[in-house]
């Protein structure tokens, strides 16, 4: 399990701040942010309030109290997501449910299962409106018959079979330890 400052520095520098800046905008010295990081001293209170707010992080992600890391758990926590093909909104309902249970309880399951469920949102909201927009269009033109048909019955599982894929492959990078970031319009999960 990584140390504090580590944890720190890695995010510190993902979202592309130098000590200096983190100094700046968290109002903590430079000297204090460097000790950190080279695990010489360990955030505590206010400071760590300070430098979790600037960084956009929750502070329970930092200091992990009771979490474990459960790689098999965020692979079907991925996977979760096909239940979708047989039950609408299956791929937003158990994930949720396994998210709402086990964010506290697992490394990194709290960030990437918000991720998760706001692109799986999103893409359904998606599937819906092209399907029924779809729907609306051949109705309007009045062009219906068979080919009409499976076009508005196609277009759904198309879309569901590339949410699949998509799924398959992030439990696949994420069993590999790769980071896994969705894409994500608007974020209704935090």
């Amino acid at each position: 399990m990584q140390s504090v400052g580590t944890k720190i520095k890695e995010i510190r520098l993902n979202k592309g701040f130098s000590q200096e800046e983190l100094a700046t905008q968290s109002q903590v010295s430079l000297r204090t942010i460097q000790r950190i990081e080279n695990n010489e001293n360990e955030a505590r209170g206010k400071t760590l309030q300070l430098i979790c707010e600037t960084l956009e992080v929750p502070i329970e992600e930092l200091l992990d109290y009771g979490k474990k890391e459960d790689q098999q758990f965020l692979m079907f926590f991925h996977l979760s997501v096909i239940l979708g093909v047989f039950f609408v909104v299956g791929n937003i309902v158990l994930p949720l449910i396994l998210w709402l249970t086990k964010k506290d309880k697992i490394i990194g399951l709290h960030s990437m299962g918000a991720k998760l469920l706001n692109f799986q949102i999103w893409w359904t909201i998606l599937t819906y409106a092209v399907t029924i927009f779809t729907i609306i269009l051949f109705f309007h033109s009045g062009f219906l018959g068979f080919g009409t048909m499976a076009i508005i019955v196609v277009l759904p599982l198309v879309m569901s079979i590339i949410n699949v894929i998509l799924s398959i492959i992030f439990a696949i990078a994420n069993r590999r330890g790769k980071q896994i970031t969705y894409p994500s319009i608007i974020p209704m999960i935090k």
